[in-house]
This record gives C-alpha cells, sequence and structure tokens, in this order.
C-alpha cells in the first residue's frame, strides 16, 4: 500500500508542478520557491512527523503534500494542518498504478469493495494485469476483476477507511488486535514523540504486543492510556525505548530491525 509515496510524484491540472520528497528534505532547499505554479509533493507519515519535529516551515512552501504509505494518524495530520500544510491522504499501490483513492473518495472510475473478511477490494481502469513470472499470485490476488490487496478497511457512504494490513493485525490470547490503531492512540500521549507496535513470540499469549516507542512513556501508563480508548486485551504487554526509529529507504519503518 503506497510502496512508492516516499518518492513517487504525482501530477494534478495540466501545468501543475511536482516535486519529489527530497527538496523539503533538506538536499535542495530553495527548490520549492524557485518553481511557478502550484506545487506537490509525497510523503511517508515518518517524513512528515520528522519534518514536523526539525523543519515545520518547509510545509507551507506545498500547495498540497500528498502522504501515503499507510493509514495516516489523525493526531499527526492534525499537526501538520495547524502547521500550515494541506494534506491529502492517499490510498494505492504499484499494482494501481500508484494512489487512486484521495481522502477516501476514489478517484474517477476507480471501484471499491470490502470482501467479508474485512479485505479491501479495488477494480477500475488503473489495475496491474500481472505479477511477471507469478501467475499462481495474479490468481490469488486478482479475481473477476478485483484486486483483492492486503489491506482491511470499511466503506461508507463512498469513503474509504484503512484500519491497516492484514499483517498487522496481532493475535495476541485469542484476540485480534490491530496495531496501527494501538499506535495511533499511543502517538496522542504527551511524552510519545513515536511508536511502532509489533507482535512479538509469547510462551502465553502466542504473540504479545510491543510498543518500540521514542520517548517516556512507561509500560503501565502505555496500557492505561490504550485502554482508555480501547479494549485493554489491546494495550501493550510491553514497551521497548528507542532514540529513533529505524527506517527503510523508502520512509517507512523497518520492523524486522525491531524483531
Amino acid at each position: 500500500m503506497g510502496a512508492r509515496a516516499a518518492r513517487g510524484v504525482r501530477r494534478g491540472r495540466a501545468g501543475d508542478r511536482a516535486l519529489p520528497a527530497e527538496p523539503i528534505l533538506g538536499i535542495s532547499a530553495g527548490a520549492a520557491a524557485e518553481q511557478e505554479g502550484p506545487l506537490y509533493t509525497s510523503l511517508v507519515a515518518t517524513q512528515l512527523h520528522r519534518l514536523l519535529e526539525t523543519d515545520p516551515d518547509s510545509l507551507r512552501r506545498f500547495d498540497t503534500i500528498l502522504l501515503g504509505g499507510g493509514p495516516v494518524d489523525t493526531e499527526l495530520r492534525r499537526r501538520a494542518e495547524e502547521a500550515g500544510a494541506r494534506i491529502v491522504a492517499t490510498y494505492g499501490a504499484s499494482e494501481t498504478a500508484g494512489g487512486c483513492v484521495y481522502d477516501g473518495v476514489p478517484l474517477d472510475g476507480v471501484e471499491v469493495r470490502i470482501d467479508p473478511d474485512g479485505r479491501i477490494c479495488l477494480g477500475g481502469p488503473m489495475l496491474f494485469d500481472r505479477y511477471e513470472g507469478d501467475p499462481v499470485l495474479t490468481r490469488e490476488v486478482l479475481v473477476d476483476g478485483w484486486w483483492r490487496t492486503s489491506d482491511l478497511g470499511t466503506f461508507h457512504d463512498g469513503r474509504l477507511s484503512v484500519l491497516g494490513r492484514v499483517d498487522d493485525v496481532v493475535i495476541s490470547g485469542g484476540v485480534n488486535v490491530p496495531t496501527p490503531a494501538v499506535a495511533a492512540r499511543l502517538r496522542q500521549h504527551p511524552r510519545v514523540r513515536d511508536v511502532v507496535v509489533i507482535g512479538s513470540p509469547d510462551p502465553e499469549w502466542g504473540r504479545r504486543v510491543v510498543a518500540v516507542v521514542v520517548g517516556s512513556i512507561d509500560l503501565a501508563e502505555a496500557r492505561d492510556w490504550v485502554a482508555a480508548a480501547h479494549p485493554r486485551a489491546w494495550a501493550p504487554r510491553e514497551v521497548r525505548h528507542v532514540d529513533v526509529l529505524p527506517l527503510l529507504p523508502n520512509g517507512k519503518v523497518d520492523r524486522r530491525a525491531l524483531t
């Protein structure tokens, strides 16, 4: 989902300009000011979070910032908009030639449905034809003109809400715990600067919910904070403190480095 958001570029109306993420990440700080016409760029959440911490003024150089690469945290979006940024949350993937749902609304020609298991399915002319050299996987995910994504969501009144990836759900003690929802709640805590929630093997629970935190919140606080908004069974059973979350080249958190 949104795999190319970190460096991807999409164009709007004819004559609009789009810049890759590098200018506002400091590689060419004056590039945006030299462009004519509306300016757009595309980021993932971790990049936006770090820019809010280090260079919030850069966000106002752009008419719109397309934010993809995963579910958009409401608190992060609020902070960005208060800093003067105009944010549009995008949803899509390489299989859809990039973002095809903007702020929950499918673009023209894009169809959305939710399968009984909660999985998001997309249809329309933007879909890929096949996975080159992998006909088995192609048959698994391309069914009757629909692409069965690896994401969970809801679709009501023409608006899509992405809950997270199928593999973002940690089954702990028989309870399905959606880790993006837990992470979003923890980010609202005043002593949490950044966080990712993962599952870790546990002899008692099968998998335990682990919060990897940049900040000073302790386990008891984290559990109470999550339980105030969600079922207590979703609360982390371990908190690991780190100075910074490791990132992949595309700007997403390197979850494998945390396991």
